[in-house]
């Protein structure tokens, strides 16, 4: 009984917390708070994320801004075309001992081993870069060598793209896309919004910006979103709305007409910790089928393949989720 009341109390401070987030992040960045609602949501799931916008949309400084704010060590590595796998992970070198001459391996850790590592423009190095990271995603740990080196906790990726520039360009493939627990499209700001960013950025303006939460708080709300129970109903909704993406299952007839395949179970487990984590910022203790409708568009984009008909038709994938969720 104890545990429950202290969870209780725990979401309510998860909820404080993420409004001085939001006041906190605003002082430098405009508008995009469904962004930083959807980017925190992941952190605190485990998840990773995949921001697309076109250059210059502050994603990078969206992405710094909000680990200084959570006082989270941050790493950048801009992805090109002649990045190493080592580039990422670490390299190992011969290092001589000066008292004896005997020589010996030292590993030195690569930029990877940082609690938030933005990934900039992801699709312009070669596939063997791009599984290195993915694996490290996905394992929490790097292999050198035979030696096995755990990644700091929390370990949260996010990695950029860039959708003009697609010549030279490395497209990351399905089953590393499904890697990433959110897709997001960065919008251009509002007429306003953008009238702010030029005032603020071209005075003398210095943001002093406050620590919210850290490394180990974030941990212990990591844990708490697993122990967030679910209805029964809520389940059943993320799952059928997952099945009915795939053309094959009794699914409407225009996801048979538009789709080559749909998502897979990981899908389904997103939009439930994705749900229980969005219900917390709101201070409810239980997700319902809203939480899993509002996350459905970002979990499911990049996990539902449209076919040439869909192509020839101008549909995307979002059209279709958007159709499915009226449908169900």
């Amino acid at each position: 009984m104890a545990g429950k009341h202290r969870d209780i109390t725990a979401v309510e401070e998860l909820s404080e917390a993420y409004k001085d987030i939001l006041q906190q992040t605003g002082k430098i960045i405009i508008g995009q708070e469904k962004i930083i609602n959807e980017l925190i949501i992941s952190l605190l799931s485990r998840g990773h994320c995949l921001l697309v916008g076109v250059p210059g949309l502050a994603k990078t400084l969206l992405i710094s801004t909000l680990a200084q704010v959570l006082d989270l060590k941050f790493n950048r590595i801009q992805f090109t075309p002649d990045l190493m796998p080592s580039d990422i992970t670490g390299t190992e070198f011969i290092e001589e001992n000066r008292s004896d001459g005997s020589k010996q391996f030292k590993f030195i850790r690569g930029p990877v081993f940082a609690n938030i590592v933005l990934a900039d423009e992801i699709n312009r190095t070669p596939p063997k870069t791009q599984a290195a990271l993915l694996q490290a995603m996905q394992e929490h740990e790097v292999t050198a060598a035979g030696e096995t080196y755990k990644l700091t906790e929390p370990f949260f990726v996010l990695a950029t793209q860039n959708p003009i520039e697609q010549e030279g360009t490395y497209p990351l493939p399905e089953a590393q896309l499904d890697r990433f627990m959110f897709n997001l499209w960065v919008d251009y700001p509002t007429f306003e919004e953008e009238k702010t960013i030029v005032k603020s950025t071209t005075g003398e303006y210095k943001a002093d910006l406050q620590k919210i939460l850290n490394a180990e708080q974030i941990i212990a709300l990591q844990d708490l979103i697993r122990r967030v129970p679910v209805a029964d109903n809520v389940v059943e909704y993320a799952v059928k709305l997952v099945r009915m993406t795939r053309p094959q299952e009794g699914s409407p007839d225009f996801i048979q007409q538009y789709t080559r395949w749909g998502a897979g179970p990981r899908a389904s487990q997103f939009l439930i910790l994705g749900a229980k984590t969005r219900a917390l910022l709101d201070s409810r203790t239980t997700p319902n089928i809203d939480d899993v409708k509002a996350i459905a568009v970002p979990v499911l984009r990049h996990r539902i393949v449209t076919n040439f008909s869909a192509e020839a038709e101008g549909i995307d994938s979002v059209n279709l989720i958007i159709r499915l969720l009226e449908s169900l």
